[in-house]
């Protein structure tokens, strides 16, 4: 292998280096960072190993090997002091050592790979905040999970799994669930889709793309149909049909319609009848340009945690506005046995007087039929709120914050929403009756 001549990125604070160059042997001029390097990305080559010597990078605190062809959890990474943040997303892992997993493991990205259990020593994983597990053939999780107290976000769809284990609803920090697509999910009911438009592609012009994630790309498009008397613009979203960090796309699709319609919910309109470019898609009413995206999405900082623009701040007839409209939205979907997944500010587009509207199903998953108790995995959703609760009246406008009891009134619910004890926690319709009406 030729000698690599490698570019140091320190743009961003921490040094960081990416390099996609096909390799298939892991380049040994890394070592040579050891001093200084932070941020290591080997995604999208083709590594089925690691040298005994990845060790010196004392400093490394977050590695990506997406997109390669490890076989194995490499055991060597247990070695590396400050590894805190680890991502093997689309690999072909079979085994991982009870020895290879640092207690000092964060996020642990497993996605996509061809795991059949987990090792007993995940127990020993009490900093665990984030671990995606979506799209392998775990068939059970082991008990001494159990441990992880920390866990907050766990992604299970498209596995194996014959049930919930009895452990993982009563762990206290426990926020963010996906678990569509394995056995013990009955299929959904799907009364709630029989309105639903068969929309012919021909009937679509797709226009400028609006946005895309992991599942799929959402278009601006005109719907124009001369037998239906429709002439009106919409967005169409094109699922990629691959695995995601959160699970299947179809199953995405099938929460997405059977969610139906709400005030603060993107409004599904129609399915199309024949795919696009091979792929299935939605029609979506449009959501006008006034509308963004209430947060940002958790950094490799804050892990778990939503991110907000410097200097952001609320007033609070507007956190009181998306509150309101949230804890209904979230009460609706709870009767027709959704949990949304991803309660998250990054997943709310907001207008300037809090006019909120719920989107992204992509961890959405039906409860109806699921072996564990309903209201434990609604009690999850409580705790999201109040997250999100926290994320705004922390940012309130100061004085917001000293006039008047509303401010306290929603400090007091945000604080029992978190509870620890997920029982404590109020289920939606209380949340919705106990919320102040606006001043």
């Amino acid at each position: 292998m030729k000698p690599l001549s490698l570019d140091l990125d320190t743009s961003m604070g921490e040094p960081r280096l990416k390099l996609s160059e096909n390799l298939t042997e892991f380049p040994p001029e890394i070592l040579e960072l050891s001093d200084s390097l932070e941020i290591l990305d080997l995604s999208n080559n083709q590594l089925k190993t690691l040298p005994p010597e990845f060790s010196q990078l004392k400093k490394l605190r977050v590695v990506f090997f997406n997109n390669n062809q490890f076989e194995e959890f490499p055991e060597v990474l247990a070695a590396c002091p400050n590894l805190s943040m680890i991502s093997f997303k689309s690999n072909k892992i079979k085994t991982i050592g009870e020895t290879a997993l640092s207690p000092n493991i964060r996020w642990l990205i497993l996605t996509n790979n061809q795991l059949t259990s987990l090792p007993r020593s995940m127990g020993n994983l009490t900093k665990l905040q984030k671990c995606m597990l979506a799209g392998n053939q775990l068939q059970t999780l082991p008990d001494e999970m159990a441990s992880c107290k920390s866990l907050e976000l766990i992604r299970l769809a498209a596995n194996q799994l014959q049930t919930l284990p009895s452990w993982l609803l009563t762990l206290p920090r426990l926020t963010w669930l996906a678990y569509a697509g394995n056995p013990f999910c009955k299929s959904p009911n799907l009364q709630h889709n029989e309105s639903i438009a068969a929309v012919d592609p021909a009937e679509l012009q797709l226009g400028e793309i609006l946005g895309q994630g992991a599942s799929g790309v959402i278009y601006k498009a005109r719907w124009q149909s001369d037998s239906s008397s429709v002439d009106a613009q919409v967005a169409v979203k094109l699922f990629k049909g691959e695995m995601t960090s959160d699970g299947l796309p179809l199953d995405e699709m099938q929460t997405c319609i059977a969610a139906g319609d709400h005030p603060n919910l993107v409004n599904v309109l129609g399915k199309l009848s024949q795919p696009i470019d091979g792929k299935a898609g939605l029609v979506f009413s449009f959501i006008p340009d006034e509308y963004v995206n209430l947060g940002g999405p958790p950094s490799l900082e804050s892990c778990t945690r939503d991110t907000y623009a410097e200097n952001t701040i609320f007033a609070l007839p507007v956190i009181l506005k998306i509150a309101q409209g949230i804890a209904s939205v979230v009460a609706h979907l709870h009767t027709r046995n959704i949990l949304h997944g991803d309660l998250y500010a990054h997943n709310i587009l907001v207008n300037n007087q809090g006019k909120s509207i719920l989107g992204d199903f992509g961890a959405a998953s039906f409860f109806e039929g699921c072996d564990r108790t309903t209201e434990s995995l609604q009690r999850l959703e409580s705790r999201a709120f109040g997250c999100l609760l926290e994320d705004l009246l922390d940012r309130c406008s100061p004085e917001h914050q000293s006039a008047g009891t509303v401010f306290q009134q929603l400090r007091q619910l945000q604080q029992q929403c978190m509870s620890p004890v997920a029982n404590e926690r109020p289920l939606f319709d209380a949340i919705a009756q106990r919320l102040p009406a606006a001043d």
